[in-house]
């Protein structure tokens, strides 16, 4: 593992004026490897918007590396980080495929004494999507994750489209839930992140707008503080291919972030939110960092920061956790 602790590479004078501040923003790169050119090259960057560098490390445990530079700028107001992410999110654009992502996280934030991490469920805390599943059961597969990719990408309203897909489960037999639930697999490092925040004493919760009857034996074996999706009305032993209540959607995903953090006492600045679709995109945006999860274009170009890999708890590198 390469250092990416702080060193002079011209400009030291511009580099330490301030060096007294505590530092007020952290930039945090993650990728399945790091260069060594990778941490100067974000120095540069950030220097030319005035920020003055502290500490640095690195981490690594052979799936992926990360190198967090704390610094500090004259203002960290939103306006400004925002700022901050649009000059790395351009470079990026403009330099030839690194693989690595770049979060720009406020200090506050990380070094919150309480956080609340949300996440949405299918395609971000497990690796499938229930819905088509469930379908596959039906012969229908295929028709439906065409529906679900649509409404992912935000080219349909996510509520019609979920009861267009549900309906065409009306028959199945109960049971396919049970057999559904035995082919879900976390995805990678999910139940190692979310140890840690609840070992942190931090709360944890997901919000799906898939199902109870898949996501309910997850959470409590995950030991989450909230959960909640929807539910699939069973009648006499099989699917009548509706749903019960209210649907989650996007409205509802941000409605529940903002109860939750507020049952918890934990402002919203403290909260992390991550999600791969666009009905994410509201509780993305309300968060106090929103994380796109391998996601859709639509998500990762509003996003605050995003994981284009595999690994889950890269998050907890984001978070400070």
């Amino acid at each position: 593992m390469h250092s990416c602790r702080a060193t002079d590479s011209g400009g030291g004078a511009a580099l330490d004026k301030i060096a007294a501040m505590t530092s007020n923003v952290t930039a945090v790169s993650y990728g399945l490897k790091l260069s060594p050119s990778e941490p100067e090259n974000l120095r540069s960057l950030l220097a030319d918007s005035g920020a003055t560098f502290e500490d640095a490390s690195s981490a690594g445990d052979g799936r992926f590396e990360v190198c967090t530079l704390d610094f500090s700028v004259p203002s960290s107001s939103a306006a400004d980080i925002a700022g901050l992410r649009h000059v790395i999110a351009a470079a990026k654009e403009n330099a030839e495929r690194t693989g690595v992502d770049t979060a720009i996280v406020p200090a506050e934030l990380r070094k919150a004494e309480r956080k609340l991490l949300i996440m949405d469920v299918d395609s971000t805390l497990i690796q499938q999507e229930v819905i088509e599943l469930l379908a596959a059961y039906a012969g229908k597969r295929d028709e439906v994750a065409a529906v679900t990719e649509a409404a992912m990408r935000g080219e349909l309203d996510f509520a019609q489209s979920l009861h267009a897909r549900v309906a065409v489960l009306a028959g199945l037999p109960a049971a396919v839930v049970d057999s559904v639930r035995a082919e879900v697999k976390l995805s990678e490092g999910a139940a190692e992140l979310v140890a840690a925040f609840k070992a942190a004493g931090h709360a944890v919760a997901v919000v799906s707008g898939g199902f109870n009857q898949i996501l309910r034996p997850i959470a409590e074996d995950l030991g989450m503080d909230y959960w909640i999706a929807n539910e699939l009305e069973i009648v006499d032993g099989a699917l009548t291919g509706k749903v019960l209540g209210a649907v989650i959607d996007r409205a509802a995903k941000e409605k529940y972030l903002r109860e939750w953090a507020a049952a918890e006492g934990i402002a919203l600045e403290h909260t992390i939110a991550v999600g791969d679709g666009a009905n994410d995109l509201d509780m993305l945006g309300a968060a106090g960092i929103g994380v796109a999860f391998n996601a859709k274009p639509a998500v990762r170009a509003v996003a605050d920061a995003a994981i284009n890999m595999p690994y889950l708890d890269a998050v907890r590198h984001i978070a400070g956790v």
